[in-house]
């Protein structure tokens, strides 16, 4: 164990580290806790401004969490910036955590309630069901999904889209549906010279992967979103890295809506079209 504890920011709170499990009992880190309070820490630095953004417009700032697990993400965000804002959080500032399984929601909860976070609810529910629960506002501000497995990021973008939120932060995570769409129709796709990129099993593994966000991103687009790409940490820390941070401004929609559908037809992977939606009326929309 480390004695250091400089990792830790100015204002957070160390009962909470030590619920989470990041800080030992006697207040001592070790270097995987030090590695995922950085990745967090890393975040927060993307997502701050974005809440800074959406408080100064309207006041108040609705933040939902996709596949929150311990909520890390979650009672840090609010430990260093919402409880700060204490009239905001009694206007409406609210974290959301949602997450499938059900002691995590418990635990959560308890700890929410023993740090008087009264802005967080934790919902156990899946993302897809997230988008239609009674239990989450109409609208959303900020939408965050830190390492939802395979196509809980795409239902995490879809809830966004549905929500019509300003920001959208994603970290994906194991992409293995396209992968294995690809190398159902792969006989077909060989017809094309450009399939060689995926040819062989790991191409198939690898190229999936990738292809996977850039439809990502292109779906964004196509709904109105600017779109940053970036990593989230150095790789010494996680090869989950990619960070995804897109912002609705009402953006041109025909090119990205016609690009998505050329590529989902050119790779084979026209299946798919249902979940790289693009708005019914997109193809329509002036450049």
């Amino acid at each position: 164990m480390s004695e250091k504890t400089h990792d830790i920011r100015p204002g957070q709170s160390v009962e909470l580290l030590k619920a989470l499990h990041i800080l030992t009992r006697d207040g001592k880190m070790n270097q995987d806790s030090r590695r995922k309070l950085k990745q967090v820490y890393h975040l927060f630095q993307f997502i701050e401004p974005l809440l800074k953004d959406v408080q100064q417009e309207r006041g108040a700032v609705t933040l939902a969490d996709h596949g929150a697990g311990k909520s890390y993400l979650g009672f840090i965000l609010y430990d260093l910036f919402f409880k700060e804002q204490k009239d905001a959080v009694g206007n409406g500032s609210h974290i959301y955590g949602i997450e499938t399984r059900e002691e995590l929601v418990k635990s959560s909860e308890e700890l929410a309630k023993r740090l008087g976070f009264a802005g967080m609810s934790f919902l156990n529910l899946s993302v897809a069901e997230s988008i239609t629960s009674s239990r989450l506002p109409g609208t959303i501000d900020v939408v965050t999904a830190l390492h939802a497995c395979n196509t809980a990021t795409d239902d995490a973008i879809h809830f966004a889209l549905e929500k019509k939120a300003k920001y959208i932060v994603v970290v994906p995570c194991c992409q293995a549906e396209v992968a294995s769409v690809l190398r159902k129709n792969k006989g077909k796709a060989l017809a094309d010279p450009l399939a060689e990129i995926w040819r062989h099993p790991l191409h198939t593994r690898e190229f999936g992967s990738q292809i996977t966000n850039v439809l990502r991103c292109l779906q964004l687009e196509a709904h109105g979103y600017q779109v940053s790409v970036t990593e989230l940490v150095g790789w010494e820390h996680s090869m989950k890295n990619e960070l995804i941070v897109a912002q609705y401004k009402n953006l041109p929609t025909r090119k990205p809506s016609e690009r998505l559908t050329e590529m989902l037809e050119r790779i084979g992977l026209q299946e798919l079209k249902d979940r790289f939606f693009v708005p019914v009326a997109g193809a329509a929309v002036a450049e």
